[in-house]
């Protein structure tokens, strides 16, 4: 479908392809809703070439000592929390390499702050709370692209020479201009018009997934195909770490088990049965 943009309205405000919800079924609510949700990774296949280019610059900047800031207000600051959160338990990295921010702080993960999104100064304040340096990475995450508190914090990054990258869902928006690396997923407008947690939301959720993987993957955190470093923090990680190490040295569960609660991490077993280390 074609989407028609009035005046400087923005794709992801434009009005919903379907009309009178209130009167589908919820058959129909959940088919359309779908068929909207299948046209989101297309989109995203089109942002490839801005998500090829941003990768590497964070891999660059986090070899020299560097962290990947992710900071927006309401949906897109919770992604970006989620997105950071899970990167210490699933490639063992430590905590604060990944950080998210969101517009409000952290009362605003679980219930909106009004007006914290309208703050152009508090974002960089924000980002000053963690002594950020010329060698960290700021990504700016808003699907309207127009949110004052991410746009002043990514112009303030950029003026103290950092690398800043975006996501957003609109095109030719004031956050895009402001950034090094933008990342423009346009999935057009929301089966509820205006309701960016959706079809945006998702994109944006794909994008994070694909940045932070690849990135954790350039870094060494993954082998073969193998979350070898994750955290053992819970029955479910460590029958799968125990799986991994049956696998990879072609031991009994009993071994893998014994080696694993000696090493602490698939990664330290694998390493120390190489080097021929004794058990």
């Amino acid at each position: 479908m074609n989407v028609t943009i009035i005046g400087n309205q923005k794709t992801t405000e434009s009005a919903s392809y379907y009309r009178h919800l209130e009167k589908m079924s919820v058959r129909e609510l959940l088919i359309n809703i779908n068929c909207e949700d299948s046209t989101v990774p297309k989109a995203v296949q089109r942002a490839m070439p801005q998500i090829e280019a941003l990768v590497p610059e964070i891999v660059r900047q986090i070899k020299k000592g560097g962290r990947l800031f992710y900071i927006g207000s309401g949906t897109s600051g919770r992604l970006g929390i989620v997105d950071a959160s899970e990167c210490p338990p699933t490639f063992g990295v430590e905590h604060g390499l990944v950080i998210g921010i969101i517009a409000g702080g952290d009362t605003a993960i679980r219930k909106a702050v009004e007006f914290a999104e309208d703050d152009e100064e508090q974002g960089w304040k924000d980002l000053q709370e963690f002594q950020i340096n010329h060698k960290d990475v700021v990504i700016g995450i808003a699907a309207s692209g127009g949110t004052p508190y991410v746009i002043g914090a990514v112009k303030k990054a950029s003026d103290h020479g950092l690398i800043t990258g975006c996501i957003v869902c609109n095109r030719y928006s004031k956050l895009a201009e402001n950034v090094t690396f933008p990342v423009e997923v346009v999935v057009g407008p929301e089966f509820v018009t205006g309701s960016t947690r959706m079809k945006a939301g998702t994109a944006q959720k794909l994008v994070l997934n694909m940045i932070s993987t690849a990135v954790m993957i350039q870094l060494g955190r993954v082998r073969d195909n193998k979350m070898v470093d994750m955290q053992l923090s819970n029955n479910k990680l460590v029958d799968r770490g125990t799986r991994m190490l049956m696998e990879e040295l072609s031991i009994d569960r009993a071994e893998a088990e014994k080696l694993l609660d000696k090493h602490g991490s698939v990664r330290k077993v694998i390493d120390s049965i190489r080097r021929g280390a004794p058990d």
